[in-house]
């Protein structure tokens, strides 16, 4: 049951459960200092439309960041999907989970087998051309670009990210002279830093949403993993119980030096000895 397929690649829907959890740590962990909430717009799984001449055609990033933009579509409503000849600002960050048939879609020449991945066919890993032709040559009709070729020549998305929840590897890709540039990483642990922001993507061991795996979440610029919304609030309940039991580790030594003074030093510092033994 577990082996079969899990989403119809005609259908929008995500493949499987990892592709909600993930986009939504990565949302939680995002905290930019030179952008306010309400001027950055993240999506997952949203209609991103990038091509006016095409209106018809989206790709769906499972995760993309758009900076200085409404956090609400004209600053009142929700986005039912992103439509950047409207919005006027191209995602800069986008981070794409691989599945089972799409790492030439979201890799494109870079794409390579998962070692979980089952044997990709030939047409899979052949590029998709702009138009598709006929036995006779004549042009059918026109086909979308893939992810890769959406988001580095049309897009020219600065960063982009992929990540494979079935080896656990991490590829960062940079645009540099209209290109995506693959930055090398540490296999051991990987760090993709991302100067514009002050942040980085790194692959994180730990429990989200009662699962424990290996997860990609953003770390700040001394290394340290940023927390959700809740792990702020657990630190915070945790710091304050610590300083409660400080200060009253504090009261009982206190209390017991107090208790070694005889009557006369208690009555030169204006203690009463009866209250000191309540």
């Amino acid at each position: 049951m577990y082996n079969l397929p899990s989403e119809d690649a005609e259908e929008p829907g995500l493949p499987d459960e990892f592709h909600d959890l993930q986009p939504q740590l990565l949302s939680r962990t995002m905290r930019l200092t030179n952008y306010s909430y309400e001027r950055i717009f993240t999506g997952s799984d949203l209609n991103l439309y990038y091509d006016v001449r095409h209106t018809q055609w989206y790709k769906r990033p499972d995760w993309f960041l758009v900076l200085d933009v409404p956090r609400l579509y004209e600053e009142k409503d929700l986005r039912s999907s992103y439509v950047v000849w409207q919005e006027g600002v191209n995602p800069f960050v986008v981070v794409e989970l691989l599945s089972p048939g799409t790492q030439k879609e979201d890799l494109g020449d870079y794409a390579e087998l998962e070692p979980m991945f089952e044997e990709t066919t030939a047409e899979e890993l052949s590029g998709i051309s702009a138009e598709s032709e006929s036995s006779n040559g004549q042009t059918l009709k026109e086909v979308p670009p893939r992810k890769w070729d959406v988001y580095e020549r049309i897009l020219r998305v600065p960063y982009y990210a992929v990540f494979s929840r079935y080896s656990n590897r991490l590829r960062g890709f940079k645009l540099e002279g209209g290109h995506y540039q693959e930055q090398t990483l540490d296999p051991e642990n990987p760090r993709f830093w991302i100067p514009e922001l002050n942040l980085g993507l790194g692959v994180w061991v730990g429990e989200f949403e009662g699962i424990t795996r290996q997860w990609l979440r953003w770390y700040d610029s001394e290394g340290n993993w940023i927390l959700t919304d809740t792990e702020q609030a657990v630190k915070e309940t945790e710091q304050e119980r610590q300083m409660k039991e400080q200060e009253r580790q504090k009261r009982l030594k206190l209390t017991e030096k107090l208790r070694a003074l005889t009557p006369e030093q208690l009555e030169a510092l204006g203690i009463n000895q009866e209250e000191l033994e309540s």
